[in-house]
């Protein structure tokens, strides 16, 4: 029996984040979710978090904070690209489902942040499936929350890999690099689940997706609405056959780390000024630059014991 272990998610819900979300619910004691800015309209990610929890029948049961909208070098009216090309119009695949019962809440994300891992000192593990600005300004507003995270659970950069919306950089740390810049230097213990980890054992393809329509249930029919848009998207832009989940992917190894079958602790760190890599995530692999181990980067996953907690989840959506 996995242990319920409390938890705070931080998301910019759209695609896969929903699913990474039902999975979340399922495995842990969820306590709130914050919204970061990134994948697509901040309003609409928002109430595709508010909606997530209702198709996974907890309607009003988990408190949704609305955060920052933007990185923290943000300045103007577009600070970030966001991509309704990969999740559609909705963030959903374009299914455009009704308004969810549930309204947010009227703090801030990060006044809520700080505020919960007061009240559960050592108690609280961060699952962050979104550009990290929420964290990073807890941080910086009261760096007294540090030793009281016992971890952090970051679905971003890549292991010396290809990036998803640059050559160079994965989306979540191109967003808001001087964000993730500062999480990876705090001191918090981190597990990071890349890009590539994705490409590799996360895929869902044609034949898993008609075990996951076998199941005939709510949340099997909800995983097919919301995964329409990125299926065409990968296969034309990524060349993969299948849909990503990178977000239920790191949700899924901070639940049950024994399907982590592979990881190394190295230093990490992120680009932020260059003209070509800015969001690049260094994984010094050989401690080339001598530097502390600040991370544990997930290096291969259990692909079949994976796919089974996906099919699990959504079995019990119903």
């Amino acid at each position: 029996m996995i242990n319920k272990k409390r938890v705070i998610i931080d998301t910019d819900t759209a695609g896969d984040d929903t699913i990474a979300i039902l999975t979340a619910l399922h495995y842990f004691k969820v306590e709130g979710i914050m919204m970061t800015g990134g994948n697509v309209q901040f309003d609409q990610q928002v109430e595709n978090a508010l909606y997530t929890i209702q198709v996974g029948g907890k309607g009003g049961q988990v408190p949704v904070y609305k955060g920052c909208e933007c990185p923290i070098m943000g300045v103007g009216e577009q600070t970030h690209r966001t991509v309704e090309d990969v999740h559609g119009k909705d963030g959903m695949g374009d299914s455009f489902f009704e308004k969810a019962i549930q309204a947010p809440e009227k703090g801030h994300a990060v006044d809520f942040l700080i505020e919960t891992i007061h009240k559960y000192p050592g108690d609280i593990h961060l699952l962050a499936i979104a550009p990290l600005t929420n964290i990073a300004m807890a941080i910086k507003k009261d760096p007294t929350i540090i030793p009281k995270i016992p971890h952090l659970s970051i679905m971003g950069g890549t292991n010396n890999a290809l990036g998803n919306i640059t050559p160079s950089a994965e989306y979540n740390f191109w967003v808001d690099p001087e964000a993730a810049r500062i999480v990876l230097h705090s001191g918090i213990p981190i597990t990071m689940v890349g890009w590539e980890m994705c490409t590799q054992y996360s895929i869902m393809d044609d034949d898993d997706h008609l075990d996951i329509e076998a199941l005939q249930t709510k949340g099997s029919t909800f995983f097919k609405d919301i995964n329409k848009v990125v299926m065409k998207f990968n296969k034309k832009v990524h060349k993969l056959s299948g849909t990503t989940h990178p977000d239920t992917l790191l949700v899924a190894v901070a639940a049950n780390e024994a399907i982590m079958t592979k990881s190394n602790r190295y230093h990490v760190d992120v680009e932020i000024n260059g003209e070509l890599t800015r969001g690049y995530s260094l994984v010094d692999i050989t401690n080339r630059l001598g530097r502390t181990k600040n991370v544990r980067v997930c290096e291969a996953i259990n692909r079949p014991a994976f796919k089974e907690m996906l099919l699990e989840v959504l079995r019990t959506i119903d």
